[in-house]
């Protein structure tokens, strides 16, 4: 009898511990919607992931504080060319733009030139093509929050960035002969990333700057 009792409370937790493994089979299954194929395809950090979605993007969508008497203390965002090149076409990490004072982005950092760039994978259209949407984790993103700046045309290095803009802009001359835009750079303050599994994290200034692609 008391083999048969040791045998019957055995075998029930045999049971619960099959189908607290089930269950849990399904619950990871039930979270793949959102975090489907959420590891990276190789080993890379946070801060050369970042680098990776800046130097692969034409363009970020930016959002500032707006000054538009109609839309005034709003969110505004907009969409801007960027380029992160040296001349050889390797990554800076420096954000490079152009704004012109008429536009949203540029009348708003007359005022308060605090900004956020968004970069996402998606703008390669990489993302589409493996099945993922642009909002799941497996989708890496990027948020970069900092400063506009107005770079000086007298420092040595501005003709080298603005040669290297030029490169990948290809109508960009004509926007600064026209339309009187100017080279700026983003003084970055923070990154967040969303990037398969874990959740938002951030990113300092200093390990993007240094990290190697």
């Amino acid at each position: 009898m008391c083999k048969l009792v040791i045998a019957s409370i055995n075998m029930s937790k045999a049971i619960a511990i099959l189908t607290g493994f089930l269950f849990a089979l399904i619950s990871l299954d039930s979270c793949a919607g959102y975090s489907a194929h959420g590891r990276p395809p190789r080993p890379i950090t946070d801060a050369v992931l970042a680098r990776q979605l800046v130097h692969q993007s034409n363009w970020a969508a930016v959002g500032s504080i707006s000054h538009n008497e109609k839309t005034t203390d709003y969110p505004m965002v907009n969409v801007i060319a960027v380029d992160d090149s040296a001349l050889n076409g390797s990554s800076t990490g420096r954000v490079h733009f152009l704004l012109a004072d008429f536009d949203f982005t540029g009348a708003d950092a007359l005022h308060n030139n605090k900004v956020t760039f968004f970069f996402s994978e998606e703008q390669t259209g990489s993302c589409n093509k493996r099945g993922v949407n642009p909002m799941e984790p497996a989708c890496p993103r990027i948020m970069i929050s900092g400063r506009v700046h107005k770079l000086d045309t007298k420092i040595p290095e501005y003709n080298d960035y603005m040669e290297a803009f030029n490169k990948r802009h290809k109508h960009s001359k004509i926007w600064v002969e026209a339309h009187n835009f100017y080279l700026s750079e983003l003084e970055i303050d923070n990154i967040y990333i969303v990037a398969y599994q874990g959740g938002p994290r951030t990113i300092n200034a200093e390990d993007y700057y240094n990290a190697h692609l």
